[in-house]
C-alpha cells in the first residue's frame, strides 16, 4: 500500500508539473539592451502575452552577445539592430528569416559647451574627425553591441583614424549604453547612443544631443526565428507567433504608440 501511495503521489506531482509547464508556455528572446532599458519590452510583452498566452523571457545584452546566444540555441528568437550581422546569421543557417520590425536612429551626444564644435553637424564621421583631432574625451561601449559596431563603422569613415581609435581620450567601457552614458556625463565626454536609450536615460547632467540626422545614423531593428534545423528544441510555433505579432497591425501600432516623456522612441516599419 505504501509503495502504491508513493507511486500515486509521484504520478500526480509529475502531472501537475507538466500541466503547469503547458499553462506557462514561454519563449526566450535574445535582444539588445536598448529594447529592454528603454522600457519597450515592458510595454509590448504584456500585450503579446494577453493576446496569445505565451510569455516572453528576455536576455538583454549587446547585439554581438545576443547573436552568440542564439547561435548556441539558447534563445528561440533573436531581436537586434545590426543588419549586416543579422543577414549573416541567416545566411549561415542559424536563423530562418529576417523580418524588419522598427527603426530609430543613433545620435552623438556630448557636453553642451561642445569643445569639439560638432553641434549641428551634417556628417557623423566629420563630427568624429573633430573629436579625434582635438582628442576630446569619448566613451565607447566597446562591447560588440550594435551601437559599438556602428561607432566602429563611423571611425572607419573618418579621415583621421586609420586604425582603431586609442589614447587616453578614448575610453572603452565594455559595458552597456547606460553605464557608458554615465561615464560620459561624469567626464564631460562625447558618445554615440541610440535615441531610445538616450531619451530614457536620466543622468544626462551636462550632456546634450549635438549631432543627428545623418543617414549613416539610421538604426533598423530586425527579428529572426532561430533555425530549428540547427537546434531541435527551438519553440518554432511560439517563436513565429511572436514575430507574426510584432509585424502585425496590432504589434506595429503598439510600437508606434510607445512614448516616453511625450517622445516616440521607435518608429514601426517592416521594410527596413
Amino acid at each position: 500500500m505504501r509503495r502504491l501511495l508513493v507511486g500515486l503521489c509521484t504520478f500526480l506531482l509529475a502531472f501537475l508539473v507538466v500541466g503547469q509547464a503547458k499553462a506557462e508556455a514561454f519563449i526566450t528572446v535574445a535582444s539588445t539592451t536598448s529594447t529592454a532599458n528603454s522600457g519597450l519590452f515592458d510595454y509590448l510583452l504584456p500585450k503579446f502575452t494577453e493576446k496569445t498566452g505565451i510569455k516572453v523571457r528576455v536576455v538583454a545584452v549587446g547585439t554581438g552577445q545576443a547573436i552568440r546566444i542564439a547561435q548556441n540555441g539558447d534563445a528561440d528568437v533573436l531581436f537586434v539592430h545590426h543588419r549586416p550581422s543579422e543577414e549573416k546569421f541567416v545566411a549561415e543557417g542559424f536563423g530562418v528569416k529576417r523580418y524588419g520590425v522598427m527603426y530609430n536612429d543613433f545620435v552623438i551626444v556630448g557636453p553642451k559647451i561642445d569643445p569639439a564644435g560638432v553641434t549641428g553637424c551634417r556628417s557623423a564621421s566629420g563630427a568624429m574627425d573633430k573629436i579625434a583631432a582635438g582628442q576630446h574625451p569619448f566613451t565607447s561601449r566597446g562591447d560588440d553591441s550594435g551601437t559599438h559596431k556602428r561607432e566602429q563603422s563611423l571611425w572607419r569613415r573618418s579621415a583621421l583614424i586609420t586604425t582603431a581609435p586609442s589614447g587616453s581620450w578614448y575610453r572603452s567601457t565594455g559595458s552597456g549604453m547606460g553605464a557608458t552614458l554615465n561615464m560620459a556625463a561624469a567626464m564631460d565626454a562625447y558618445a554615440l547612443a541610440d535615441r531610445g536609450t538616450w531619451i530614457s536615460f536620466k543622468n544626462k547632467q551636462g550632456l546634450a544631443v549635438l549631432c543627428e540626422g545623418d543617414p549613416a545614423l539610421f538604426n533598423p531593428y530586425g527579428v529572426i526565428l532561430v533555425n530549428p534545423v540547427r537546434h531541435a528544441h527551438i519553440k518554432m510555433k511560439e517563436g513565429q507567433a511572436f514575430i507574426d505579432w510584432l509585424i502585425s497591425e496590432a504589434g506595429q501600432s503598439a510600437i508606434g504608440n510607445f512614448k516616453l516623456q511625450g517622445q516616440k522612441l521607435f518608429t514601426p516599419g517592416t521594410a527596413h
